[in-house]
């Protein structure tokens, strides 16, 4: 469903924003600082999870953390509110009853891009999981409860471990709960890995394809049988009480990709490739959710590319069936879309962001 309208209140640098949109791409340019990031991470919040910028609430408020915040906004025909008031986590409402942040999973698709994840491929492991899980959760929202139970039985496992207990009656229950929300784990990044692929090879597309691959670390890569992880759990207590945590697991899992003939590890590529390798994997992810036309959210993208690769990438963006919210310093860098795409100047002023819209 479309994003229509979006209204912000006390939001980072808004004191107020009341923004309307429709099908079109919209381009949003201004300096830094200007508060153009800001509304991409309040679109970001119509999905589960802290956004694009990982934020704790408190941080989000434009008075600081005794403050609070709140966004709203029109998916479809649906009345969505997100906010938080001082000290307590963000609520949900969808045409005004409470609901949970997994609903809006199911309701809006969410894909995003930031100049953070330009290091995607030379970060370590926790960010290429981080950015699966992304990919995972905008085809399976229920990804996010799996990944949840997981964390708070091996919490739980953990505090064992650290105090030495060693009652396997409290393993057992625990490693059941871990091996059940694992499995699910790993079949859902499994699915959305081969999605992502067959979106890749279906494309006519400027961008490079990427051969991608779960891989274990000291993780399970490719074991979605509860029993065989449960089998695991138990034969690794011994190690991982000597840790005082769990050492293997769907948690330790990494994301590998390598691209073109040579089969050249991402880690390996030059910087522009590594660039062009994560836009292909964006692109294919929205393809392979046409038919929920995903909210696609690009920060900064335009900025390392040179005027070929931005044409072909707004020629691609404009064939998609999504929604498309892009980001840059200046209007000349969307210079390509010409009428294709709306255009929202951005600027700052006395410590408050403004914005109005251009030809």
């Amino acid at each position: 469903m479309t994003l229509r309208h979006l209204s912000l209140a006390q939001f980072r640098s808004w004191p107020r924003l009341e923004l309307e949109l429709d099908d079109r791409p919209l381009a949003i340019f201004g300096p830094n600082g200007a508060g153009k990031t800001n509304i991409l991470e309040a679109m970001s919040m119509l999905s589960p999870g802290r956004g694009l910028r990982g934020a704790a609430p408190g941080d989000q408020a434009r008075q600081g953390p005794d403050a609070g915040w709140r966004i709203r906004a029109q998916i479809g025909d649906r009345a969505v509110e997100t906010g938080a008031l001082p000290g307590e986590s963000r609520s949900v409402t969808l045409d005004d009853k409470a609901a949970t942040q997994v609903a809006l999973g199911s309701l809006v698709r969410m894909i995003w891009l930031t100049p953070a994840m330009d290091r995607l491929w030379t970060d370590a492991p926790e960010q290429r999981r981080r950015f699966l899980d992304r990919l995972t959760l905008s085809f399976q929202p229920g990804h996010a409860e799996s990944a949840l139970a997981f964390d708070k039985a091996m919490r739980d496992r953990n505090r064992l471990l650290r105090d030495e207990v060693r009652d396997d009656r409290w393993y057992r229950a625990l490693e059941t709960q871990m091996a059940e929300a694992g499995a699910a784990m790993t079949a859902n990044r499994l699915a959305a890995l081969t999605r992502i692929a067959a979106a890749q090879q279906g494309a006519a597309t400027s961008f490079p394809a990427a051969r991608l691959a779960l891989l274990p670390g000291e993780g399970f890569a490719d074991d979605a049988d509860a029993a065989s992880i449960a089998d695991r759990l138990a034969a690794t207590r011994p190690r991982d009480m000597a840790a005082g945590r769990t050492l293997t697991g769907p948690h330790r899992a990494d994301l590998g990709a390598w691209w073109g003939p040579q089969d050249m590890p991402a880690a390996l590529s030059s910087t522009g490739e590594q660039k062009a390798l994560l836009l292909s994997l964006i692109l294919a992810n929205a393809r392979a959710l046409a038919a929920e036309r995903p909210v696609l959210l690009l920060d900064e993208v335009a900025a390392h590319l040179d005027a070929a690769r931005r044409a072909a990438l707004y020629d691609e963006i404009t064939a998609l069936p999504a929604q498309s919210i892009l980001t840059g310093t200046g209007r000349e860098l969307f210079d390509a879309f010409g009428p294709r795409a709306r255009y929202l100047s951005v600027h700052r002023e006395a410590a408050i962001s403004h914005a109005e819209e251009t030809s």
